[in-house]
């Protein structure tokens, strides 16, 4: 398995999140409508939408903004969303998936396809990159969670697969329809984790030069960018010479 890709510890040490705070919020809102609507609108009653309340929480998303995602999932007025995977190539060939939720598929895959075609990418078809992934739940603890002897104990120990540490933290891997299950045993023995959610995993990374990492950040952030996209996944990996030079 790939190791832990360390972009996305430079997004979090340079505070992109924080920089475009209000655009997450709505993000995180919109899965919250979404899980809430296709199951139980209570989240001890419904896995995926407790893992998304618990997401809204870790970035300090108001209660009001998360109760009324929920109550809006109730009413008649609710978005009808789409869930939709984009896959293609960015620069040098680094597969790179995106998931989206939109009320407009013609509006979201136009917006996708020119960021790929504007950033050096190719969109590709369903399945063209998305084979070179797996999906897995991920919980992420910070370092003061515990040595990395004891992390990986206690993620046994709960059903996890594998576990992956750094000085930014422990990355904990289980089956995808394992994450509730795991994530709640975890929190019993760790505390609270900072993150807890299904993701694409690559299977292998490959170590980019500053031009392609600089180039790929530009279409990554693009991407995200978007309102109708949750997630940009890309299999490659920023060594710590070229990161430093960010």
């Amino acid at each position: 398995m790939a190791g832990h890709s360390k972009w996305a510890n430079i997004q979090h040490r340079k505070g992109r999140q924080d920089a475009a705070r209000s655009k997450l919020f709505s993000k995180l809102a919109k899965e919250i409508t979404v899980a809430a609507k296709m199951g139980d609108p209570d989240p001890e009653k419904n896995p995926r939408l407790r893992l998304a309340v618990k997401a809204a929480k870790v970035v300090s998303c108001p209660k009001e903004v998360i109760d009324r995602a929920i109550k809006k999932s109730l009413g008649g007025d609710a978005d009808d969303y789409t869930e939709i995977r984009y896959e293609g190539y960015g620069p040098n060939g680094i597969a790179i998936i995106v998931e989206a939720m939109t009320d407009n598929l013609n509006r979201t895959a136009s917006n996708v396809r020119s960021a790929f075609t504007k950033f050096g990418g190719n969109l590709g078809t369903t399945g063209s990159v998305s084979f070179m992934f797996d999906r897995v739940g991920e919980i992420m603890y910070p370092a003061a969670a515990g040595d990395a002897e004891g992390v990986m104990m206690a993620a046994i120990e709960a059903g996890a697969e594998d576990v992956e540490t750094d000085a930014d933290g422990h990355w904990i891997y289980c089956a995808d329809s394992d994450l509730a299950a795991v994530s709640d045993a975890l929190e019993k023995v760790l505390g609270e984790s900072e993150e807890s959610k299904l993701v694409w995993r690559p299977q292998t990374r490959t170590d980019v030069d500053l031009e392609t990492a600089q180039k790929l950040m530009r279409l990554i952030e693009a991407l995200e960018d978007d309102d109708d996209v949750q997630t940009v996944t890309a299999n490659f990996d920023i060594p710590e010479a070229v990161a430093a030079r960010l």
